[in-house]
């Protein structure tokens, strides 16, 4: 299954953070602590994924489901979207 760290990589690969930060309004260390957190927010991952011309809603779950902490329904679910995303 993809993480949004792939999908950071991917817009950082394309722009720089500081364009990031301006073109999603967002403050100037987000993307810098979201990589030291290992993951992205739901609204960042969703809206960094529209500007990718990706699907902002599959992002958004990905990003909901890192977030949350390790547990059988979250092993589960993530299970259950990396099956769906396969198709």
């Amino acid at each position: 299954m993809q993480n949004t760290m792939n999908l950071l990589d991917a817009a950082l690969s394309q722009q720089p953070a500081p364009y990031w930060h301006e073109r999603l309004k967002l403050s100037r260390n987000a993307l810098h602590t979201a990589k030291t957190r290992g993951h992205l927010s739901p609204a960042i991952a969703g809206a960094l994924a529209e500007e990718l011309g990706e699907d902002a809603r599959d992002w958004i779950v990905v990003a909901a489901l890192e977030s949350e902490r390790d547990s059988a329904c979250k092993t589960r679910m993530i299970k259950r979207i990396a099956s769906v995303t396969k198709r």
